[in-house]
């Protein structure tokens, strides 16, 4: 009932939008006189505002057409190149045939978090990586497109498709984890360090990931605490109704991950959007179009299975599964401890009201035999949760040392692990 009443509400409000965009464009006709007055300034924005807010976004592009390698442009080809019901492995094909030396860069799968947002949330992490490296990443697919008969997904399938990708990249391959997909990403690479494979990544960066949420917890952590599993079957769980292709399938929506994401800091969404109609009015339309740009990223939400939802949440938030050492993976026990040949780098923000300080580092106690020369923690002071892999502390401070920890355990690079020890226990504490 809940996304039938969510789209009849759409519905209801689409001739509006229509109506609004009319008006905003005679507002701002040349020929309306109306246009170069205050009020028709402000009335042009208020309907600009209104269309804005009450749209609905679909899945946005990364736009990402080319790149720098030693100061040459290089285009950029999206390539799918493994398929799944869920999930596409999309990797940024760098075309640099032209090129007079063809550069021999790490391979890095950056895993997108599955909470919400599309996979082009992280396009500043993916356009920061590609000078330097050659760039997957995981392209999730929003689960109301994806037709019952193709089956659950839940966080065990999750670890299969990641185990399944890496397995498809060969050796030698860097995993980054941002967010949402550090704990399946330490079971994924765990299950293939027991079985000793020989796809088993060279290098885990996990950033700003749950891996034990008791730690120092967040607001986000508290409230998922304060509910039992069912509450949420309950309350947040529906059933995809026409007229998409995943029609009947059980999805936590897009638009409630939306809601409980903007509750947190309704405050300064709202002061957002008033700041965009104050640039509006005063003809300020570069900084009104950077809030936009942003939002149209922000408000462009997928649905997820209510099985991975439920299990997510029973396994990292409610029993904290990993950090207690219960996990299984399809009857398997999870072990971190067997990561022997993964290098490991934690990435943390101090002003992070998501995943809080302390509980994206558990993950180095649990990798508890891995030599201290490959593994390392950074604490990037000043910057919240988005900061961590986008904007200009991403940029400049924390992806410089991404870029060195991988190219330092590249088993393709000099120096393999051949940092002292040292090294990377100063830059832990």
């Amino acid at each position: 009932m809940l996304y039938n009443f969510y789209e009849l509400q759409h519905a209801t409000i689409s001739p509006w939008r229509v109506a609004a965009d009319m008006g905003k464009k005679w507002m701002r006709n040349p020929v309306n006189p109306w246009a170069y007055t205050q009020p028709g300034r402000a009335t042009a924005a208020a309907f600009d505002v209104f269309t804005h807010i009450t749209n609905r976004y679909g899945k946005p592009e990364f736009g990402l057409d080319t790149t720098l390698i030693a100061g040459e442009e290089v285009p950029i080809t999206e390539e799918f190149v493994y398929s799944e019901p869920f999930c596409n492995l999309l990797h940024f094909k760098r075309e640099t045939a032209h090129l007079s030396e063809q550069p021999d860069d790490p391979k890095v799968l950056i895993v997108a978090p599955l909470s919400g947002h599309f996979s082009t949330l992280l396009r500043g992490t993916v356009e920061t990586m590609l000078p330097d490296h050659d760039v997957y990443i995981t392209d999730w697919v929003d689960a109301r497109n994806v037709p019952v008969h193709m089956g659950h997904f839940d966080l065990d399938s999750y670890v299969d498709y990641l185990m399944r990708f890496l397995r498809h990249l060969g050796p030698n391959t860097h995993i980054i984890a941002v967010c949402q997909p550090s704990v399946p990403v330490m079971a994924a690479v765990s299950l293939m360090a027991a079985g000793d494979e020989p796809c088993q990544p060279a290098s885990m960066t996990l950033m700003g990931g749950p891996v034990d949420t008791r730690e120092h917890p967040t607001e986000v952590n508290n409230f998922a605490k304060q509910h039992e599993l069912e509450w949420f079957e309950r309350h947040v769980i529906s059933h995809v109704p026409l007229p998409h292709a995943g029609v009947m399938r059980r999805v936590y929506p897009g638009f409630m991950q939306l809601a409980g994401f903007m509750s947190m800091n309704w405050d300064r969404h709202l002061a957002a959007h008033h700041d965009m109609f104050t640039h509006l009015v005063e003809g300020d339309g570069e900084s009104a179009d950077a809030k936009r740009n942003f939002y149209q990223e922000y408000l462009a939400v997928m649905d997820m299975s209510a099985e991975f939802y439920l299990q997510t949440l029973k396994v990292v938030f409610l029993e904290h599964q990993l950090p207690a050492g219960t996990m299984r993976w399809q009857g398997i026990p999870v072990d971190p401890s067997a990561i022997t040949k993964t290098a490991l780098l934690t990435v943390e923000g101090e002003r992070d009201d998501i995943t809080g300080m302390g509980q994206t580092r558990a993950a180095h106690k649990l990798c508890s035999n891995l030599p201290d020369n490959m593994r390392m923690h950074h604490l990037q002071p000043g910057v919240g949760h988005y900061g961590v892999f986008n904007g200009r502390r991403w940029r400049e401070q924390i992806s410089p040392r991404v870029k060195e920890f991988i190219r330092r355990h590249d088993h393709e690079g000099k120096g393999v692990n051949s940092a002292p020890a040292k090294v990377a226990i100063d830059a832990a504490e």
